[in-house]
This record gives structure tokens, C-alpha cells and sequence, in this order.
């Protein structure tokens, strides 16, 4: 399978946009760490990108992934990748036994966070977040309240990254693909209006 043909079935069931984009920032995490860990990035890419491609037609636990693998199964997707998003979900009974398996589930929900944290920035953009905000934003728990904080953190535990240099990871490899994830940013005088 070919990252285009892994778009295209993400295009074909996620009508979303904000669902796309999240799933292109778990894609720039994921493969700035397979270029870091010399593994395969399209193997990668494609993980990232198929991982919540059934989002929209199974929006709940255990639905999501369980019943979209049979789909990506019809559709040739490798068990390496299939197995590797059926455990980003913790509730699935599946372990995190690859360096993929447990990429995934570190990248996930920190892509999403560290999303949130861009758009609340003055100029709505990745350029302007660090760790110490990100950090702070963690803390403050009535922040985007949907995201899993102990994911966060077991996340960067099992892939054997400390949290800090995770983050900091992560929003390098954002900030690269900044336009496409819609993080760029608004000119400040849209900004300050």
C-alpha cells in the first residue's frame, strides 16, 4: 500500500476536515520518528494516517478501530499496520509490542493536544507553542477536556522517550507541515482583530 492509496481511503470515509488534519499531525510525528529511529516512514505514514480513518462511522469505544479493521483488512492494508491501530486503542485487549505500536499511541493524542494548543496562541499557530506551555496546558484540565492525559504520559513512557523531549519532538515535526495541519497561524493584524 502506498501513502496515496491510504489518503485516498481516509478521504473516501472521513468528511471532516478537523479529522484530517488531525490525522496528518499524528502522520508528521510519526514519521519524523521513524526518520529518527531509522525505520520505515511510509510504514509509518500510512499507520498515522489510517489509524482513525473509521472515526466518523464508528465514533465509539470499542466500535473504534475494532469495527473499521475488517474494512482495512478488505482493503489490503498490511496486519502490521492493522495490528498497530487496533492498539492505539487501550481498550482493544491488543499490546503495544512494536516500536510502531507504541509510536502511534505516543503521537496520538499529543498531535491532537498540541493542536489545541496552537489554536488558543494569540496568532493561532504551532510556531508560537513551547514545552512549558504545552506542560502548562496539560495541568489545566478544564483544557481540551477530550484528551487523555494518561495517554499523554504513558504514551511517552512505553515509546522510552522523556515527556518534555516527546513534546518538544512533536511540535518540531508540526511546526515542518505547519499549513497543511492548519497551524500556520493567522497574520497578526487578523490576530489582534
Amino acid at each position: 500500500m502506498t501513502r496515496d492509496e491510504a489518503w485516498n481511503i481516509v478521504c473516501e470515509f472521513v468528511k471532516n476536515e478537523n479529522l484530517r488534519r488531525h490525522m496528518l499531525g499524528v502522520e508528521a510525528c510519526m514519521v519524523a520518528y521513524a526518520d529518527k529511529f531509522g525505520e520505515d516512514r511510509d510504514l509509518w505514514a500510512i499507520t498515522a494516517l489510517l489509524h482513525d480513518f473509521d472515526w466518523e462511522i464508528h465514533p465509539n469505544a470499542p466500535d473504534h478501530p475494532m469495527k473499521g479493521e475488517p474494512i482495512l483488512a478488505g482493503r489490503g492494508v498490511p496486519d502490521e499496520i492493522r495490528t498497530a491501530i487496533l492498539s492505539h486503542a487501550t481498550y482493544s485487549g491488543v499490546p503495544r509490542n512494536s516500536k510502531l505500536e507504541r509510536a502511534l499511541f505516543a503521537c496520538d493524542e499529543l498531535a491532537g493536544f498540541l493542536a489545541a494548543c496552537s489554536y488558543v496562541k494569540p496568532g493561532r499557530s504551532v510556531y508560537e507553542l513551547d514545552v512549558a506551555s504545552a506542560k502548562r496546558k496539560l495541568k489545566d484540565k478544564a483544557f481540551a477536556r477530550n484528551v487523555n492525559r494518561e495517554d499523554i504520559l504513558t504514551g511517552a513512557q512505553e515509546l522510552g522517550v522523556p515527556l518534555e523531549e516527546h513534546i518538544a519532538f512533536c511540535i518540531e515535526a508540526m511546526k515542518a507541515r505547519a499549513p497543511e495541519l492548519g497551524l500556520a497561524g493567522t497574520p497578526q493584524e487578523q490576530a489582534a482583530g
